[in-house]
């Protein structure tokens, strides 16, 4: 059979889109086949509770592109537009207290002041050291990573090499104790740990803590007019302007090939589609590995390894359209930044929340990641209403307990709606002036224990 293109990528989303769009202008002939009926993989916006209310179903912030040159490189600037807010993270606690991130520096060393002039001091300096290894940083983050040996040698030939070593597989706990005093300030950076998956006992949970809370203070936390999928959009723009093409519908239930060549690849109508040169896969690495390649291409111990791998935490998502946008307790801050973290101050609040989640237990006080969709960008909710999205980090894929006492049910289809009322009174209760407002609609994403995703529910 003879080779109908040159590459095949799995996947429509970003990441695959954007690897089509070299490929394509390096002059392979590129198809990308997606399951989904749009592209964009989980980098789509959607009508997801009422028509008129577009929501980020997943990527909701335009941060490490910032950094990147593939904007640049392939021309999406012209294709969207960016809303840069001016404060691009808050953090919030039940006292009505907040703490802000700004995009001017000097306003958050200012914010951070009023609850530790060091501590605000502390923060010019990391910035500044930020600054300097933002190059190195950003090449690093674009480039593939150093073997083992490689690292070691690295850390071996600088002079504050151990240093480094040691930041990069310090706890949040750990070093926020050793650099700031103030409760609000550690908590502050703990959770941009929290919200990348890490614990405040986990091991380098401190550098993705810093580097997180960096990107944000230098570049922003900026959203994309419209939504997300304004992304993917220009992305799937430029891979056709240069002869790439794209099917949906299309699930790719095999690749096919030998232990040493993959050639071809099967859809779920039955058609085999062949490869000339390679095919790229965009879907998780335990759906690739078990499923599409199997034991024949990758070899029984491969196989075994990934099915022993251990998961995650998962998150629960809540989509909401609101007759009006939340009065928060914490004040105009809370209402202006592009997301909000709601939680105790204390990083014993999130060290509890890993404690039951990873026991298999609904936490009772997880953290609540608060998006002003519509407060921020207008044009994803008709006029006068609002659009909310809350991220509940973190949960179990599976249910063995519940830490609320209040939740009935051991799956996750049993236990959506009454977690997510529980969730929606507490959240409500200490972080809103006004209570709980019932909403117009919303739905849910709750984790699926088989897919390792989360799956959508309305209500």
């Amino acid at each position: 059979m003879p080779h109908s293109y040159d590459a095949i990528v799995i996947g429509a989303g970003h990441n695959g889109l954007t690897c089509a769009c070299y490929l394509a202008r390096a002059g392979l002939k590129v198809l990308v086949l997606e399951q989904y009926h749009t592209v964009g993989g989980m980098t789509v916006t959607e009508e997801e509770t009422l028509r008129g209310f577009w929501s980020d179903i997943h990527a909701s912030g335009y941060q490490l592109a910032n950094l990147s040159p593939v904007p640049r490189e392939l021309g999406l600037l012209d294709r969207y537009e960016i809303i840069e807010p001016d404060i691009p993270f808050s953090h919030a606690f039940p006292t009505g207290d907040i703490i802000s991130v700004h995009r001017d520096i000097e306003k958050t060393v200012a914010d951070i002041a009023r609850y530790s002039v060091k501590d605000a001091a502390t923060w010019r300096v990391l910035m500044n050291r930020f600054l300097v290894e933002k190059d190195a940083i950003t090449e690093a983050m674009f480039s593939p990573p150093p073997s083992f040996p490689v690292a070691a040698a690295d850390f071996a030939a600088s002079p504050t090499g151990m240093d480094a070593y040691r930041f990069s597989m310090q706890s949040v706990r750990s070093w926020a104790n050793q650099t700031f005093e103030a409760e609000a300030t550690k908590t502050l950076f703990g959770s941009f740990a929290t919200f990348l998956g890490a614990s405040p006992d986990d091991a380098g949970g401190a550098e993705l803590g810093w580097l997180f809370a960096s990107v944000l203070q230098n570049v922003g936390n900026n959203l994309v007019k419209g939504g997300m999928n304004r992304v993917t959009l220009a992305l799937a723009e430029d891979l056709r302007a240069h002869g790439g093409e794209i099917r949906t519908n299309a699930l790719v239930d095999k690749i096919l090939g030998d232990a040493k060549r993959a050639t071809a690849v099967r859809i779920e109508s039955g058609e085999e589609i062949p490869a000339g040169q390679l095919i790229v896969s965009n879907v998780d690495p335990g759906h690739l590995v078990i499923d599409l390649l199997g034991v024949g291409m990758m070899g029984q111990e491969i196989v075994d390894k990934m099915q022993r791998y251990e998961w995650g935490d998962s998150i629960f998502v809540m989509f909401v359209a609101l007759e009006n946008p939340i009065n928060y307790k914490a004040g105009p801050a809370a209402r202006q930044s592009a997301h909000v973290h709601l939680s105790e101050r204390s990083l014993d609040f999130f060290a509890r929340i890993y404690l039951q989640c990873r026991a298999g237990a609904l936490p009772a006080a997880p953290m609540i990641v608060s998006w002003n969709d519509s407060a921020i960008d207008p044009s994803r909710a008709p006029a006068g209403r609002a659009l909310m999205k809350f991220v509940i980090l973190s949960v179990p894929y599976v249910i063995t307990g519940d830490a609320t006492g209040r939740v009935p049910g051991r799956t996750w289809d049993e236990a959506r709606e009454p977690y997510a009322d529980y969730l929606d009174h507490q959240r409500c209760s200490r972080h809103a002036r006004t209570g709980r407002v019932p909403p117009l609609s919303k739905r849910f994403a709750a984790p699926d224990s088989r897919t390792r995703t989360i799956q959508n529910t309305s209500l």
